[in-house]
């Protein structure tokens, strides 16, 4: 009886062992089976640091409203899909949602920052009420620089009741509780409007702006207790902040390139490049073909440039011949922005070459026209580039080899129709992230410089904790030991 039940048991434990084999094996093919279907097609960009939605513009001040963009994910579930748009007006910012930027931004006097747009100030309020009306920007080659007007927008409608931008980044009023402190000063603006001297001035008015933003901001408790290194502050032109910019370096900048920086003053560890707000029209609803844009490379701009930028010359030499290629002289003037607009929708192939500094908006006005980017400009930094893999759909030449004889030609000539539709497709997908709106939406320019400022703070934080290791030192002297605050180091 007892060899019978443990004959039984035995019996029982194989076919056991034998099931709990099967199931293991079901669910390590299953899982092998997602793993490479998840990773069958390339990834150029982060998914996780991205959203997915993309709603038109209401205000763009100056580009033309935008379609919705494909998804960039894979796999959707197309259930939520269409759910969203019903659900969408019943979205509320929750600001303790994790990921959110908290921003502490100082209330500077309206001198600083919307006045310089012709707003005036009523009851001594120092914002404008934009529940009524939105300061309007100045057009022309101001916009390209205007990313401090919409990141201060962003921060002001974080505010209201029911906040029509997205959510990456919301205005706080205690310094404490803040990711980062901001300092709204128009400075491309103040540059643009104020750097010549009239002759009843004693100072330049954009030197004056600089020197009185200066003294505020460290004045303050805010940049005492970090050094400033917990600070935000716009230099979108390259000329903008040249003197504050050596009395506020350890700050966090945002700017176009760091062509007209030294390398302790502003660099890629500490601080955010942002795209220029394109100024041609975005091409809306863009059927074209390889075969349908008749224009191989384009280009049209200023060809005659100091520093890194006489490359142009040596280029327009080598192409200015070439029957599809177009390459010649232009500007915002007798209607420049529509020709280029025209011209770029009509070319396979844009070329972003390095002007007076290393980035030029030519590049971001490709993207806007689906026209795959040649990008000559052996120093440039590029937005996101920390998460965006540009060679998807960006062709990189050396200067070294561009001017050689016939290679530039040769290359493009050289890449066919698939790889070329290829890249465009991409750039349609990535247009988003280049688009500037207000209200802000899910993963267009805003969001993205907003989600760019957060991905320093971590190591922004660090500096800040490592300097005051060492907050007190510890003195002899003849009256005693004293405790007394040592001044915190800048990286």
């Amino acid at each position: 009886m007892g060899e019978r039940n443990a004959s039984s048991f035995g019996f029982i434990s194989r076919n056991f062992l034998f099931f709990l084999l099967a199931i293991t094996s079901i669910l390590f093919s299953l899982s092998w089976f997602f793993v490479l279907r998840s990773t069958g097609s390339p990834h150029f960009v982060d998914h996780s640091l991205l959203s997915n939605s993309a709603p038109p513009s209401i205000i763009d001040n100056g580009s033309s409203k935008e379609s919705k963009p494909k998804s960039l994910d894979h796999v959707k579930n197309s259930v939520q899909e269409e759910e969203l748009p019903q659900k969408k007006k019943d979205i509320k910012c929750n600001k303790n949602k994790k990921g959110v930027l908290k921003v502490y931004m100082y209330d500077l006097p309206p001198q600083f920052h919307f006045e310089l747009l012709d707003w005036k100030s009523q009851g001594g309020s120092v914002w404008p009420d934009i529940r009524t009306r939105i300061p309007h920007y100045p057009g022309g080659l101001n916009l390209q620089h205007s990313i401090e007007y919409w990141l201060t927008l962003d921060l002001l409608a974080s505010e209201l009741p029911d906040n029509p931008s997205a959510c990456g980044a919301i205005r706080v009023h205690n310094s404490s509780g803040a990711d980062i402190i901001f300092v709204p000063f128009f400075s491309s603006l103040s540059y643009n409007k104020y750097s010549k001297k009239s002759p009843q001035q004693n100072k330049i008015n954009n030197k004056v702006l600089q020197e009185k933003v200066v003294r505020f901001v460290t004045s303050q408790e805010e940049w005492k207790r970090s050094g400033g290194r917990d600070h935000l502050i716009v230099a979108h032109h390259p000329n903008s902040m040249l003197d504050a910019r050596t009395k506020l370096w350890p700050a966090m900048f945002i700017l176009a390139d760091f062509g007209r920086y030294p390398p302790h003053i502003a660099n890629v560890d500490k601080d955010v490049i942002a795209p220029y707000k394109h100024m041609v029209k975005s091409y809306v609803n863009d059927t074209s073909e390889f075969d349908s844009r008749p224009i191989l490379l384009y280009f049209q701009g200023a060809i005659y440039r100091k520093d890194g930028g006489s490359v142009r010359q040596e280029l327009f030499y080598l192409l200015k011949d070439e029957k599809d290629v177009h390459f010649s002289f232009g500007s915002v003037q007798k209607n420049g922005i529509h020709q280029a607009s025209q011209g770029m929708h009509s070319s396979k192939f844009c070329l972003n070459i390095a002007g007076d500094t290393p980035s030029s908006n030519r590049l971001f006005d490709a993207i806007a026209s689906h026209c795959v980017p040649v990008i000559i400009s052996d120093e440039i930094e590029l937005p996101y580039e920390d998460i965006l893999d540009y060679s998807e759909f960006c062709i990189f030449v050396r200067t070294s080899d561009a001017v050689k004889g016939n290679f530039l030609i040769n290359l493009v000539r050289n890449i066919k129709k698939d790889e070329w539709t290829h890249m465009r497709d991409r750039l349609k997908e990535v247009q988003r992230f280049f688009e500037f709106q207000f209200p802000s939406k899910e993963g267009d320019a805003v969001q993205m410089i907003w989600q760019a400022v957060a991905r320093k703070v971590p190591a922004m934080r660090r500096n800040i904790h490592k300097s005051r290791r060492f907050s007190r030192t510890v003195t002899g002297k003849e009256e005693g030991l004293k405790l007394i605050p040592s001044q915190p180091n800048f990286w």
